[in-house]
């Protein structure tokens, strides 16, 4: 029998558990033998849960007990998950963990303890929720050379996009009623800024080139400047509004941003609607593959921590080699990034937007004294100096088609 701590019993550490005692038999059977919580540390008690005489509030009891041979750390955040899982690691114990933050900040190193151990830092959980993507890019794909990620990886910003174009709604709106439903925290930032999908799409970068992308290199731009008007031209063009995660190798360089996009019926992620998360990656032999599911939620989420778990267990002793080195890996500079853009400004400056573009796509979407257009492909820095020119200008969204 293996015994695990879990640190943390909130909304993901409850679901571990649950998993776990769900599904005890089949897992039992998947990992080869019976896997047991024998301790779940928390500031709190929880008086009459199952788990109330497994609690604990002292993490070096855990430490310090050599039957514990795997900790799941759904905390969040780095403080102090990361003091937490670099002790537990140095112990010999493998840690398997939900945790972006601490991946996207610490997991050159602390891929690189576990193998110095012949433990295993396993975070399957840290990107897209339930859907499994890090085990095939680590295991499946080894075969490719990753040309390019492109993802939905928030569930919140989805649901508000999806929402705004289905209803024709405004933001503000939306993101009140996506927290009356729970899909939005109550400071949401971290999700509508970006930021989330930011530190997710640095993961799976790192991992997709084996070297170490800083999530604070990549440029950020979240949705809350979107708003019901853009989504009227977007449907004129047949074209939907998505924020996504991407990054791509061009001649070398590595590009990557999280920003809203118009894509159109024929980008596989276009059907991609409401709290679902999908991830398109693209390898030079296998071509386009995607994944897709509940990119949230608490059993989906604990069931990717758990599916780490078997494989801890079935690896005992063994380390599963993850490519994740500390050189780190530059992220070119954005006004070096080639886009289209949709832009509106006002209708007064349409001749001088049709001479100040080699390319000029204008759309109609029916809105008076505005002037809608999309460019041909430049970079951004040439964009940015030729819009500046102009007076009237009210937005721009990147073009994914």
């Amino acid at each position: 029998m293996i015994k695990i701590a879990v640190l943390g019993y909130g909304t993901v550490g409850s679901g571990v558990v649950k998993v776990l005692n769900t599904n005890a038999n089949i897992i039992a059977k998947r990992a080869g033998q019976e896997v047991e919580v024998k301790y779940v540390l928390d500031l709190r008690d929880f008086p009459g849960d199952p788990v109330e005489r497994k609690v604990v509030h002292d993490f070096n009891v855990i430490l310090d007990d050599p039957e514990i041979s795997i900790v799941v750390e759904t905390m969040g955040g780095t403080k102090p998950a990361y003091e937490y899982v670099k002790k537990s690691l140095l112990s010999g114990k493998s840690v398997c963990t939900s945790n972006k933050e601490l991946v996207a900040a610490y997991g050159a190193e602390l891929v690189h303890i576990a193998k110095s151990k012949s433990a295993n830092f396993l975070f399957e959980a840290s990107v897209g929720g339930g859907i499994p993507v890090i085990r095939p890019l680590n295991q499946s794909l080894t075969a490719d050379k990753i040309e390019q990620i492109n993802g939905i990886l928030n569930g919140t910003t989805n649901y508000i996009l999806t929402k705004m174009a289905n209803d024709g709604s405004d933001f503000e709106d939306v993101l009140k009623e996506a927290q009356e439903l729970g899909y939005a925290e109550k400071d949401p930032t971290a999700d509508v800024e970006g930021y989330d999908a930011c530190r997710k799409i640095a993961i799976l970068t790192s991992l997709a080139y084996g070297q170490q992308v800083d999530y604070q290199d990549i440029y950020t731009e979240g949705i809350t400047k979107i708003t019901a008007e853009d989504f009227k031209y977007a449907r004129s063009m047949g074209a939907s509004i998505k924020i996504f995660g991407s990054s791509k190798k061009v001649g070398g360089r590595l590009y990557a941003m999280v920003a809203p996009q118009m894509i159109k019926s024929d980008n596989p992620l276009f059907a991609v609607n409401d709290v679902f998360n999908a991830i398109c990656v693209t390898g030079n032999m296998l071509g386009d593959v995607m994944f897709y599911g509940k990119g949230a939620g608490k059993e989906a989420t604990a069931s990717a921590v758990v599916s780490d778990v078997v494989d801890a267990v079935k690896h005992m002793n063994i380390n599963v080699m993850t490519i994740w080195e500390d050189e780190k890996l530059p992220v070119a500079p954005m006004d070096e990034m080639k886009n289209r853009f949709f832009v509106r400004i006002g209708a007064a400056e349409k001749e001088k937007a049709m001479k100040a573009f080699d390319e000029i796509e204008a759309v109609d979407a029916g809105i008076d004294g505005e002037f809608g257009f999309v460019t041909g492909v430049m970079t951004e820095g040439e964009f940015n100096d030729t819009m500046a020119e102009f007076e009237t200008f009210i937005t721009r969204i990147r073009v994914g088609f």
